[in-house]
């Protein structure tokens, strides 16, 4: 069994932010919000009209027009942040198919199309639903996609974890490519805007009617967005035999299961994956310099994480950097902790912490040091990025600064 260091040298994203690493980047670092009215469906008998839809995204950019008919939203989205990732990482994409390498996609709904035949089975019947729709809503279309898009023909997976998926995602490719069993591992996660997600969350009474205030005494809820985020994975020897940038180094993760939560994850369970995470990857307490949170604005959500962290960092937790970027993208589901540890490789790349935007009130059960509205210069060694879900699927990602010893 091989023991191969792993690090990431391709990043492509597209959020409410912005589209593109650059983009995206600049947006959150500069504490620009990517919510706006809805204009997927009608919102006029709701309480919520906002969320974080991405707005400027043209999937003709990336995709043949001849085969953007015959894929999903969601599809088009991680068909093109995977484009970028391999752009960015300096691939030839006409050589790729050559190499061993695996998809790894994580997502919480799925295909877009599932939802769109089952309206048109409610409202026209079944003989109105599209044929081509039907093929289109496997959830399993996502990763295949991207597989048939850039002729691939290594390990394919679909993980669906929830708001965690991304995490998990990283954590099988950073496996495969640990043991030496694949060249590449494209990783991450995937949601387009789901009308199911906005009314459900909208249902539980879990979304804020104006902004998304993580950790906030005076926060109202999440906000429902979409996105995709990709990360290139390769060995270390590979990276440095092609001089390719290295974003960061996957030290490990940790997971936990706290299956008699499913509608929240709770301070335990959260604590255990981050305490996974520090003994698989032998980081101390004192080593970590940030911590990217899942941080979605909820009440119950934030001050659980809150919690979690001081179970775990005790006293020194205040000295910590603890951000939501969630409070400008909103929350893209199963895209969501992939696009946080885009977000993370960046950090450690920059030495730049992005802010938690909107906040204005401290809550005296949030005791963290929430980087409030500017984004802070802070060399960052060692980042953790958390996920957790819906059912207790709890992850916890530590990304280091590369460095050859």
């Amino acid at each position: 069994m091989k023991n191969r260091r792993v690090v990431v040298t391709g990043l492509g994203v597209a959020s409410s932010v912005g589209i593109g690493k650059e983009d995206f980047w600049e947006s959150i670092v500069n504490g620009r919000s990517g919510i706006s009215k809805v204009t997927s469906f009608d919102t006029s008998d709701m309480r919520c009209h906002y969320a974080g839809e991405i707005k400027d995204y043209s999937p003709e950019d990336f995709i043949p027009k001849r085969k953007v008919k015959f894929l999903g939203r969601t599809s088009q989205l991680a068909i093109s942040s995977t484009y970028l990732a391999l752009k960015d990482a300096g691939i030839d994409t006409s050589k790729i198919k050559n190499k061993r390498t695996g998809v790894f996609i994580g997502t919480t709904m799925g295909e877009k199309p599932l939802a769109e035949s089952i309206n048109v089975w409610i409202k026209e019947g079944f003989e109105k639903v599209s044929r081509m729709k039907i093929m289109q809503s496997a959830a399993n279309n996502i990763p295949a996609n991207i597989a048939m898009f850039f002729k691939l023909q290594g390990p394919n997976y679909l993980i669906p974890t929830a708001c965690a998926a991304g995490n998990y995602a990283i954590g099988y490719g950073f496996d495969f490519i640990k043991r030496g069993d694949l060249d590449y591992a494209i990783v991450g996660g995937a949601d387009a805007f789901s009308e199911l997600a906005f009314i459900g969350f909208h249902r539980i009474y879990a979304m804020s009617p104006d902004k998304c205030r993580p950790f906030d005494k005076n926060r109202k809820g999440m906000m429902v967005g979409e996105g995709a985020g990709i990360l290139l994975l390769e060995s270390l020897e590979s990276a440095l035999q092609r001089n390719a940038t290295i974003y960061a180094e996957i030290a490990g993760y940790g997971l936990s299961c706290d299956a008699f939560h499913m509608t929240a994850s709770d301070p335990e369970g959260m604590s255990k994956a981050i305490l996974k995470a520090l003994e698989y990857t032998q980081t101390s307490r004192e080593e970590v310099d940030y911590i990217n949170a899942h941080g979605t604005g909820t009440q119950g959500n934030d001050k659980n994480e809150c919690a979690a962290l001081k179970r775990v960092f005790k006293d020194r937790l205040r000295s910590i950097p603890v951000s939501s970027i969630k409070s400008m993208l909103g929350h893209p589901m199963g895209a969501a902790s992939a696009i946080e540890a885009l977000t993370c490789c960046l950090v450690v790349k920059e030495n730049m912490i992005p802010p938690t935007i909107n906040f204005e009130t401290p809550d005296p059960a949030c005791e963290i040091d929430c980087v409030p509205n500017k984004a802070r210069v802070k060399r960052v060694n060692i980042a953790l990025n958390n996920g957790f879900a819906f059912g207790g699927n709890n992850s916890c990602l530590v990304l280091k600064k590369f460095d050859m010893h």
